[in-house]
């Protein structure tokens, strides 16, 4: 929703007014990183993500100002995004027009942006009647971009995906046999669905697939060990998972979400699971180095882990969750993503999770790597793993609301069963920004932004932690301390802001931002043997975090993710290296397959 460029202010000879416009613009921007950025806060939806060849479309959108006072030339238009043609409006033709109509012979029209609420943008009142959706099946994107007064350079872009199919199909029970879902079609999970006996669900780039709410067994996608998702989505046409209810209805745990499962080390004693059984001769005892995921503990297809950590659990690239999540059974919640023993050959990046039930993304063991991960609104943690985790994770953006609390950012666990598990969890992450709802949490009150326990490792540097009702870190217990003082805890560059809200008079200080004694020695070096560093407590002067519908993570010229002495990623082939702590620099990864929308403002 929002697009990244440099912007040098030509000589004005539209007029004293035109020139003033420039000024104010000029001045604003130069308070910002690589400006110009827009000030403005805009978002645009349509009825509902997918139709039929024929179908009446409106379109949407709402406009905040915030006085920003320059001129943007602004265009509408939707795109085919299997074959990248572009259709103008108001006249619904190939030739580009401005929003009034206007070709370049004629000359665009810069005006002002005015604030709008809920207001239809293509429909009755708008720029164009509704949009009948053309026998071109797939997915297809409605945009509203702005540029320059010249209308030659773009400065953001509002977005919204839907997909033209042919019609709607059901999976449900168990896929043996490989197959592919395609984008021409609507797919609706119902109960659960598994992809077992060596099958391979390949999922076409630009396909929506839905989940049923209330449906029993609730709708989960499993993907067991002997099984493989290749779900490879593209920036223009990611890969949407979502609830079946309308715009306006969907809930937190409509549905259960994504389970996939791969054959890489955990660090489970046996027979942990405690005698469940799972059919008529059958034990599901579970062996050593082995697990079931939760909720599936009397299901074979739910045993997870092995020896194999090279394991591909499959493909998952440009992929959103929306409103998964669900209990079931008691203590046992499905995550928005789950991966279970998965590993170094598995695929993941350009991720989503957005409204759900539990946690955003959570890790049983395994050694996957992971980028750039975009976690909001959940009820739960957002980055959490145990059970031997290893992999590595880099760029990640991670936000709650007052009115969509979660708890912890991070929870890392090494085992709850034995804190001396081995493999010990020791995953590694950078450049991740995490900002809390500034109330308790969701479900748990005491939820730091990055909460270790049980005898977990593990390296988290260049890190933003803001807004936790709860302090910055929490090095929580005699297990994981103990391996802190052993050198086993790594923290470097961890930028703490406006934590710790919910205690009376905290002050913005590293003694404000961590209260509990060994972690706030950690951060200032005293403890772990040396390995916490650079704790700073500094306002990150992010753009505008917390617009929700339309948020902007960006530092301002001069914040602090800038600033020099972040450490530096290994140069492994994984990690990039980059300089700036949090989730972003001056690209916007997050641009064309997200969607940031809160229903509240849609409704």
């Amino acid at each position: 929703m929002r697009f990244i460029s440099t912007l040098t202010l030509g000589v004005c000879l539209a007029g004293l007014a035109m020139a003033q416009d420039k000024v104010a613009a000029s001045q604003r921007e130069a308070q910002i990183y690589n400006g110009p950025r827009v000030a403005a806060s805009m978002f645009i939806w349509s009825d509902k993500y997918t139709y039929t060849a024929g179908q009446a479309l409106t379109l949407k959108w709402t406009v905040k100002t915030n006085n920003d006072l320059y001129p943007y030339t602004t265009f509408v238009y939707r795109q085919n995004n299997q074959t990248g043609a572009k259709t103008y409006y108001p006249a619904g033709t190939a030739a580009v027009t401005d929003i009034n109509g206007n070709t370049p012979a004629q000359g665009f029209a810069a005006a002002r942006l005015t604030d709008r609420s809920k207001a239809n943008l293509l429909g009755a009142g708008g720029i164009a009647p509704a949009v009948a959706m053309p026998n071109e099946l797939g997915m297809h994107t409605f945009v509203v971009e702005l540029r320059d007064y010249t209308g030659t350079r773009p400065l953001k872009t509002s977005y919204m995906k839907v997909g033209v199919v042919s019609t709607t199909t059901t999976l449900t029970g168990d896929i043996t046999t490989s197959r592919t879902l395609t984008n021409d079609v609507a797919w609706q999970i119902s109960g659960l669905t598994t992809v077992k006996n060596g099958a391979v669900l390949t999922i076409q780039p630009g396909t929506f697939v839905y989940g049923l709410p209330g449906s029993q067994p609730a709708s989960v996608l499993l993907i067991s060990r002997e099984g493989r998702i290749e779900a490879a989505g593209t920036e223009a046409r990611p890969i949407v998972f979502t609830s079946s209810r309308p715009f306006g209805q969907r809930q937190r745990g409509d549905w259960g979400g994504l389970l996939v499962l791969g054959k890489a080390p955990v660090n489970t004693g046996a027979n942990i699971s405690g005698g469940a059984t799972c059919g008529t001769g059958t034990t599901c005892n579970n062996p050593a180095g082995s697990f079931y995921i939760e909720g599936l503990n009397t299901n074979p297809d739910g045993l997870y882990g092995g020896t194999d950590p090279a394991h591909n659990c499959g493909t998952m690239t440009y992929v959103r969750t929306e409103y998964s999540g669900v209990t079931l059974s008691p203590n046992n919640e499905t995550n928005s993503f789950t991966w279970a023993g998965c590993g170094t050959q598995t695929t993941a990046h350009h991720l989503q999770a957005i409204f759900g039930g539990d946690d955003a993304f959570e890790w049983f063991g395994g050694t996957m790597n992971t980028k750039y991960l975009v976690g909001g609104l959940s009820a739960d943690d957002y980055v959490d793993f145990q059970l031997g985790t290893t992999g590595k994770v880099q760029f990640g953006i991670f936000y709650q609301s007052p009115d969509s609390r979660g708890n912890r950012g991070v929870e890392g666990d090494n085992s709850e069963y034995n804190a001396a598990a081995t493999p010990f969890s020791d995953p590694t992450f950078y450049n991740l920004t995490f900002f809390g709802s500034g109330s308790p949490g969701f479900d748990e009150a005491a939820s730091p932004g990055l909460f270790l326990r049980r005898g977990s490792r593990g390296t988290f540097n260049n890190i933003v932690i803001s807004n936790f009702s709860s302090p910055c870190v929490d090095v929580s217990d005699a297990a994981t301390q103990a391996q802190a003082d052993l050198g086993n805890v790594k923290m470097d560059g961890i930028l703490c802001w406006k934590n710790n809200r919910g205690t009376a008079n905290s002050a913005d200080t590293l003694t404000g931002e961590i209260t509990a004694a060994y972690s706030r020695d950690y951060a200032n070096g005293l403890k772990g043997n040396g390995a916490g560093k650079n704790f700073v407590v500094a306002d990150p002067l992010i753009q505008r975090p917390f617009e929700y519908s339309d948020p902007d993570f960006f530092g301002l010229f001069s914040s602090p993710i800038f600033r020099t002495g972040w450490v530096n990623a290994p140069d492994d082939g994984f990690f990039d290296q980059v300089r700036f702590t949090g989730a972003f620099g001056d690209t916007d990864w997050t641009q064309g397959w997200t969607s940031w929308l809160v229903d509240s403002d849609i409704q």
